[in-house]
């Protein structure tokens, strides 16, 4: 067995599986420290490097393409202090590091561990329930529904749809992307038979991000999503069929303490966002109901 111990995490490889733990530092993020122990097993690596500095190195694991729903969801945008397959390494050592690299690539060439794409994910994905708040909202999964509630920091023509829940059956997809430099990053779901080019401001089926300390783990919630949708190379005959019927309704909260004159406001402004072209028909359509309602 090889394992190398640092305040970054502790790597152990038994010949079969990596077993990355994050460590208690404060450099270690917040991502990493929520998704806890990994268990990668050999066939899901494609390789392993050491990069080393003056004071400090890097071990990478490269995983096959399609081997972790967490990986897809996340596209490589996961930063340093949250790639739960990046271990910075002391200078000192190094000779550590590089005998449990040569472990790892060794085994990979005695079992014959091919480095091209995989046709299903071999990591299982975070575990759930799951609850995150980050941005204009509150993510919930619980394996078979989404549900997304807004705060007072949402937009107000998204926020009159209310609560939103959405089932697995009617997702085709789910991207996250952090904010970066002045641009706001997301969490969004595609929701079959609604297609959107609404920003995430606007979009019913998205949490918008802002940069904060908490946007990270709205990729858990991503990750989730993912390993329960059809897996990438699933040949499209053999994914699962549209609905004939439409997709459910939000679900519409009780009346709130609005007043008449806000309510039409907010339909004012729902008209002018649809005519713009930033809403589309259904999404006008759903918000403007919820607001009818609540007058």
């Amino acid at each position: 067995m090889a394992e190398i111990i640092q305040k970054d995490g502790t790597w152990t490889f038994d010949g079969d599986a990596l077993r990355l733990t994050p460590g208690r530092d404060k450099n270690v993020g917040l991502l990493r420290r929520t998704l806890g122990e990994l268990v990668v097993p050999l066939r899901a690596l494609a390789g392993i490097s050491l990069e080393q500095g003056k004071k400090s190195g890097r071990l990478k694991l490269r995983l096959r393409d399609g081997a972790d729903p967490l990986l897809h969801a996340t596209g490589g945008r996961l930063t340093e202090p949250h790639d739960p397959y990046q271990l910075i390494v002391d200078s000192d050592r190094y000779g550590v590091a590089e005998y449990f690299t040569e472990e790892v690539r060794t085994a990979l060439l005695l079992d014959g561990i091919p480095s091209d794409p995989v046709t299903e994910y071999l990591l299982p994905g975070p575990s759930v329930p799951l609850s995150v708040s980050a941005g204009d909202g509150t993510v919930s999964f619980d394996g078979e529904r989404i549900r997304l509630e807004w705060n007072w920091k949402t937009e107000d023509a998204k926020a009159a749809a209310g609560t939103r829940t959405l089932a697995m059956a009617d997702l085709t997809g789910v991207e996250w992307q952090p904010a970066v430099g002045l641009e706001n990053g997301h969490l969004r779901f595609s929701v079959r038979h609604s297609p959107t080019k609404a920003p995430a401001k606007y979009d019913p089926n998205s949490v918008e991000l802002w940069g904060f300390k908490k946007d990270p783990l709205m990729a858990l919630v991503a990750a989730a999503v993912q390993a329960r949708l059809p897996h990438p190379a699933t040949p499209a005959d053999d994914r699962p069929r549209e609905p004939e019927s439409a997709p459910p309704s939000p679900a519409v909260p009780a009346p709130a303490e609005d007043d008449h004159d806000a309510l039409l406001r907010r339909l004012r402004e729902l008209g002018e966002l649809h005519r713009s072209g930033v809403l589309t028909d259904e999404e006008f359509t759903l918000a403007k109901q919820a607001i009818l309602k609540r007058m």
